[in-house]
């Protein structure tokens, strides 16, 4: 498939997270079918984020948009990307 320049991804998490490390898996091989680097952000140290995300953890945002929490789909988030993606 090919890259989708110009999709940021990120995965919102915490340290000891169980979901967080599922999603940061289904996440990371998403992206590489799709040629796409994430940031994984730590909350942990962010009061802001942390008191907006606490309870969803981890949260999935693509182009800074939460696009789902909790558990990550690989279907949809395959779906979010390629809707991300250069219009043709």
């Amino acid at each position: 498939m090919p890259e989708s320049p110009g999709v940021s991804v990120e995965v919102l998490t915490t340290p000891g997270c169980h979901l967080c490390a599922e999603a940061l898996r289904v996440t990371g091989e998403v992206c590489a079918e799709f040629g796409i680097t994430y940031q994984e952000i730590n909350i942990e140290h962010d009061d802001a984020l942390r008191a907006q995300f606490a309870e969803e953890i981890p949260v999935l945002r693509i182009n800074g948009k939460v696009r789902d929490f909790w558990k990550i789909d690989p279907v949809r988030l395959r779906r979010l990307l390629a809707e991300a993606g250069p219009k043709g």
